[in-house]
């Protein structure tokens, strides 16, 4: 059965090898599974006549019948255009062309009845229809058709005859031939309590449906067995790691007790200490810890990372620690570091900049055991670098690091797994932090510590920029500092915007009397390690950037953050860069500057980052207008390859299917009652085809 669903699309009659060869580049598609499951995106109501005197312009489309009752040429021979008149019993609209003019003045019946589709618009008080697409009338067309489906096509696709009009003729064809041999890949019993149609009904239908209803049914029927199937894998992942993935007994806590007790320099928030309850419930079972810890920009992962360290140091193992910039990672060395001075504690810092003689100290210390904790960015995944006794990796923004880059580190460790705790200060919306981190625990820092002022954010366009230097000013002889944010470090000429060096000759010029630093990433790590120290002892007052600053500075005195051309930044990119200020007890601004060409959805981000500062409301707006990919940076690990899903906007259908997936796990985990032979055998098939688990069997 498998092999007919994996047969080669140019056997489809109508496609051949050159069709194929197409599609197979400008959209991925290979064989028949591949086809049946590239779905509309959109449709077109063609169910539906309606009268000449119904049309109004607010229609987004609209269907009529009439008779062609006049064919006229108007124009020059540099612009003609087709006009052709279109009557029925209640009025008439124009018909224009502008493309196609001969051949439709030879193919145009003058007197013939016509079936009509396209967009209204109104002019000098008529309606007229813009290029409509236009059929003699017959008696397969007069009843009405189906929702038309509207494929996405490309500039190649459409000079091949692959525009949606020729995807949906491929898959006309197609469809009968598939359907006899479609499997039911969901149990019985789960069709009838969620009240889906079956998977043959839903094909059908998801390509040419007949009505809104039989669209909608079509739509849950496909989105549920995607979803249920993902997270039926990820609760089985979860699970099976939990049962047979010994972990480290860290049940001692003589350094946590001691810095606790002498040390700690401030009152942890409840959500910290519920937390790091969480975390410590973990690496007490004897299991190993797979954990997300995800907190807003300031919430304090920091300490909570340290007081985890401290756990797994008291029972006499090592922790690395890896980020995924060398600022990032100084930045984590500087504060963990002033925390380990505490209590004699020895930590280094391992990048690609690290000097050979320090690296090999470095590399010998950590070897024998007497370096405790190690910080570094990828260079810790070498193979020179060897651990005596490794047993807590935490990982930073862990998206920015590849798999197999995280499990070169996770082999370091000679005995069993270590414990593992992912950080990341881009919050994640619920749906998606089941979809992405469905195979591990997560915790979250939902609390700010006390002292904290909300920043106030303002959006401003060039014209008031002089009042906003004024405004820097006056923060600046406060005793506080700024950053000015640019997207690019030179001159484009594609993009217009605001660049880095033009932006440090006109800010050098703006403030005479003070001192101007300047960050990018094609800087030396000396040079920006020198840079920011600088710009930490106060010694330069206005910090010109690129986004390199995006993560991990810590500058409690600066206190304003300007982001030049902020309609071009993402909007969780916009809320990491604002999180750079608002580190201290002083009063905190980021001032959007934003061109004069803001798109609609430029201008939602900006509304929404001067609107809220929290992170979960930023991070669900996001996913509505980029999606699950862009934010996570999963496009290319096929974790998020939905074919036809939204975790936006099926969010109560994905718990659903995580609430049936988990009951089925905990009644029958292995698939051996009767009524779950369905699921195993798709399971089965799933695994020797493809990693996406939404393939037909």
């Amino acid at each position: 059965m498998a092999s007919f669903f994996q047969t080669d699309i140019e056997r489809i009659k109508g496609v051949g090898p050159a069709k194929a060869a197409i599609l197979k580049k400008e959209v991925s598609l290979f064989v028949f599974a591949d086809m049946i499951q590239y779905y509309p995106f959109r449709y077109e109501d063609r169910t539906h006549f309606y009268k000449i005197n119904e049309i109004d312009e607010e229609y987004e489309s609209v269907q009529v019948i009439g008779t062609i009752a006049h064919i006229e040429l108007a124009g020059d021979n540099h612009r003609m255009r087709l006009i052709a008149k279109l009557k029925d019993e209640t009025g008439q609209l124009e018909l224009i062309w502008f493309q196609g003019v001969n051949w439709l003045l030879k193919t145009l019946q003058k007197g013939a009845k016509y079936v009509v589709y396209g967009k209204p618009n109104a002019f000098n008080n008529s309606i007229n229809i813009l290029h409509p697409e236009i059929e003699i009338l017959t008696e397969r067309n007069s009843k009405g058709g189906f929702m038309h489906p509207v494929y996405h096509s490309t500039e190649v696709m459409k000079k091949w005859s692959l525009d949606s009009k020729g995807i949906a003729k491929i898959q006309q064809t197609l469809l009968p031939l598939v359907i006899p041999h479609i499997q039911e890949n969901l149990p019985a019993y789960i069709l009838t309590e969620q009240k889906l149609i079956p998977k043959s009904t839903a094909l059908k239908n998801i390509h040419f449906p007949e009505s809104d209803d039989s669209l909608l049914a079509a739509k849950k029927r496909l989105k549920f067995e995607e979803l249920f199937y993902l997270q039926l894998k990820l609760i089985a992942l979860k699970n099976n790691r939990k049962q047979k993935s010994k972990g480290f007994l860290f049940g001692k806590t003589e350094l946590l007790t001691k810095f606790y007790k002498e040390h700690i320099p401030f009152e942890l928030t409840n959500a910290q200490k519920r937390v790091i309850k969480e975390i410590f419930a973990d690496l007490k079972s004897g299991k190993q810890m797979n954990r997300l810890l995800q907190g807003d920009v300031g919430s304090g992962k920091t300490i909570v990372a340290f007081i985890i360290i401290l756990i797994a140091l008291d029972n006499g193992y090592q922790t690395a620690i890896m980020a995924p910039t060398e600022i990032l990672t100084e930045q984590h060395f500087r504060e963990i570091g002033k925390f380990s001075e505490l209590l004699g504690i020895k930590i280094a810092k391992l990048t690609s900049s690290t000097k050979k003689k320090e690296k090999k100290e470095i590399l010998k210390t950590l070897a024998t055991g007497e370096l405790q904790i190690i910080v570094g960015t990828h260079a810790l995944i070498e193979e020179s670098v060897v651990f005596q006794k490794l047993g807590m990796i935490i990982i930073d923004e862990q998206h920015r690091f590849g798999v197999e880059q995280r499990a070169k580190l996770w082999k370091k460790s000679h005995e069993l797994a270590p414990h593992v705790l992912v950080m990341t200060a881009t919050p994640i919306p619920r749906t998606l932090a089941m979809t992405v981190y469905g195979d591990l625990d997560i915790s979250t820092i939902d609390e700010l510590p006390a002292g904290r002022k909300n920043i106030k954010t303002h959006y401003q366009s060039d014209a008031n920029r002089l009042r906003v230097f004024g405004f820097i000013k006056e923060q600046i002889k406060q005793g506080r500092q700024a950053f000015i944010v640019y997207p690019l470090i030179e001159e484009s000429e594609k993009v217009d915007l605001k660049y880095l060096m033009d932006g440090y000759e006109s800010i050098t010029r703006a403030f005479p009397e003070y001192f101007i630093g300047i960050l990018h990433g094609k800087m030396t790590s000396e040079a920006k390690e020198l840079e920011m120290m600088r710009f930490l002892k106060n010694e330069t007052q206005i910090m010109v950037a690129t986004t390199v600053i995006e993560v991990g500075i810590d500058i409690p005195n600066a206190t304003i953050m300007v982001i030049e051309n902020a309609e071009r930044f993402g909007l969780s990119q916009l809320h990491q860069l604002r999180g750079r200020v608002g580190r201290a007890e002083h009063q905190s601004f980021c001032i959007l500057m934003a061109g004069t060409k803001v798109t609609k959805e430029g201008r939602e981000r900006l509304e929404t980052m001067v609107r809220t500062n929290d992170g979960f409301e930023i991070a669900r707006v996001d996913l509505k207008l980029r999606g699950p990919g862009d934010i996570m940076g999963t496009k290319q690990s096929g974790i998020l390859d939905l074919m036809i899903a939204d975790l936006n906007e099926d969010a109560p259908l994905l718990q659903k299917c995580r609430e049936c997936a988990e009951q089925i796990i905990h009644e029958d985990p292995e698939f051996l009652l009767q009524k779950n032979e369905v699921i195993k055998k798709h399971i089965l098939a799933l695994d020797t085809q493809s990693n996406n688990w939404s393939k037909i069997s």
